[in-house]
């Protein structure tokens, strides 16, 4: 067999185990949900060498399962590719990092309607003579109404009961279950869904999903949120893992939060938020560190009850938030919050 050869059956076998593992070696470009107001639109994605078919069918089974959640993590990044987004009349260009990651700018010299915006995007060849789309994808873009206030949560232990503060439950939560076998927390959907409608006249009160989980959960936590009736909104996640980093799947620096709960911010000086995160982790602290800094825009922080062993610490930090004026519940049940929103005069009775 020539060298020809063994590569051409080499790539052939590769090919088919792609396939059987419903993994596409096309390029792609995903692009999440963005945000943005009158003057700039902020647009996250990632263009990939390798990615995992949607999936379509869900059945109880932990095999089927387990493969579709490894499928997930099989992705391999496309890196330093150029990438062109057209939303709102506007186009830019962009080269994407080195794990294929891109953020972009689009800046807005007329004012944005309120609403979701389609945004365009296309991954181009840098070596052909002629310029070439090599792959093309689509998403949309979030300017909220002027609403009375916005809701920034985290996920994982926050709504959908994840055992963060546990690598191995957490995995075998992840690995065995799938977006529609999975619960958020007994309440949590009717509280956030008034959060979303109080006070908002004809519009919503937008949503920001901010969490450690990476990603290549992206399209996961999606399906689960709309499958359980969640306020539509921004996702935004952290730092794309491989196969060989499942493991620390849900663990990043939480620096990072912070800086994406301040861009949100400061993107939005005007409007009043409320945040609602949990003790498994870092919510507390990160929080915390909000508060301190955007103290004027901060209605009202809400914490699960989740880790025992954190309950002291995080009793602390909502001294500290409640000193610089802001209203805090811990809590357990969902119930609770929804009471405490009610008293505090968030929500109707």
């Amino acid at each position: 067999m020539t060298p020809k050869q063994s590569k051409s059956v080499k790539g052939l076998l590769t090919h088919r185990l792609l396939t059987w593992l419903r993994l596409s070696d096309q390029p792609i470009i995903k692009v999440y949900r963005g945000y943005g107001n009158n003057k700039c639109l902020t647009v996250n994605g990632h263009v990939l060498r390798r990615s995992a078919f949607p999936r379509t069918k869900y059945r109880d089974n932990k095999l089927v399962n387990l493969l579709a959640v490894i499928r997930l993590f099989l992705v391999k990044p496309y890196p330093n590719t150029r990438v062109r987004l057209t939303c709102a009349g506007q186009t830019v260009e962009l080269i994407a990092d080195d794990n294929g990651f891109f953020q972009a700018e689009i800046p807005t010299p007329e004012p944005v309607a309120p609403g979701w915006h389609p945004v365009r995007a296309q991954v181009l060849s840098q070596t052909l003579p002629v310029e070439t789309i090599l792959a093309q994808g689509e998403g949309k873009i979030l300017v909220p109404a002027p609403t009375t206030f916005a809701c920034i949560s985290d996920i994982d232990d926050t709504f959908l009961i994840s055992h963060s503060s546990t690598i191995a439950k957490r995995l075998l939560v992840l690995l065995t279950e799938n977006a529609h076998s999975r619960s958020p927390f007994d309440g949590v959907v009717a509280h956030y869904r008034l959060l979303a409608e109080a006070d908002s006249g004809p519009a919503t009160n937008p949503f920001f999903y901010v969490s450690s989980s990476e990603w290549n959960l992206y399209d996961y936590i999606l399906e689960f949120s709309e499958q359980n009736g969640l306020p539509d909104g921004v996702y935004l996640l952290s730092k794309l893992k491989q196969f060989f980093q499942l493991l620390q799947t849900g663990k990043t620096k939480h620096h990072t939060k912070f800086d994406r709960i301040k861009r949100i911010l400061e993107t939005y000086p005007d409007m009043r938020f409320i945040l609602l995160g949990d003790d498994s982790q870092q919510d507390p602290t990160i929080y915390s560190l909000v508060v301190q800094h955007f103290c004027h825009q901060i209605s009202c922080v809400y914490i699960r009850r989740i880790e025992p062993d954190n309950r002291v610490a995080t009793e602390s930090l909502i001294r500290q938030i409640e000193a610089a004026g802001v209203p805090c519940c811990y809590f357990t049940h969902s119930e609770e919050a929804h009471q405490h929103s009610v008293r505090i005069g968030l929500v109707a009775s």
